[in-house]
């Protein structure tokens, strides 16, 4: 990360980062979300790190795929609410003309399931509309105790692939 370009802040308890609305922008969202949740005491392989990875892959990707205004960025916000033993997730696009929304093609489209998959993850998500486009936004419990929603697997599993 250049630190040069990451928007200060205040506390150490959050990270501001303005991000190219292209795939590269999505992917460096992500490796910035790990390596930021590894420095507030969450590493890599751990269960809070994998699941925030996650969340911003999607949110990242739906920004850079349909919140995209050519020439504008995309905006990831970090913040650690240690009140609550929470993560919030923010990510910010430019264009606010278009609603969300969740699955509605068939099980095989490759496509459509972002949505879902932060909504099995987090604790509490949104859309807050903005001056200029939106912010989606999603809450990670951080506290190892969390129980899952039933059903849900891990986040990351650290299972072998199949062989072949």
């Amino acid at each position: 990360m250049n630190l040069e370009i990451s928007t200060p802040t205040t506390e150490a308890t959050e990270l501001v980062q303005r991000l190219s609305a292209t795939p590269l922008g999505a992917r460096l969202a992500r490796r910035l979300t790990a390596h930021q949740l590894a420095t507030w005491g969450y590493p890599h392989d751990s269960d809070p790190n994998c699941t925030a990875q996650l969340i911003v892959a999607e949110l990242a990707a739906n920004a850079v795929t349909h919140g995209r205004v050519p020439g504008r960025d995309f905006e990831l916000r970090l913040r650690l609410l240690p009140e609550r033993d929470t993560l919030r997730i923010e990510v910010s696009d430019a264009r606010g003309d278009r609603e969300l929304r969740f699955l509605d093609g068939d099980l095989e489209d490759e496509h459509g399931r972002g949505l879902v998959v932060v909504f099995v993850l987090s604790a509490r998500w949104g859309v807050a509309e903005r001056a200029v486009g939106k912010t989606v936004w999603a809450e990670l419990p951080l506290s190892p105790c969390r129980r899952p929603r039933p059903g849900t697997p891990p986040p990351c599993g650290r299972r072998p692939g199949p062989e072949g």
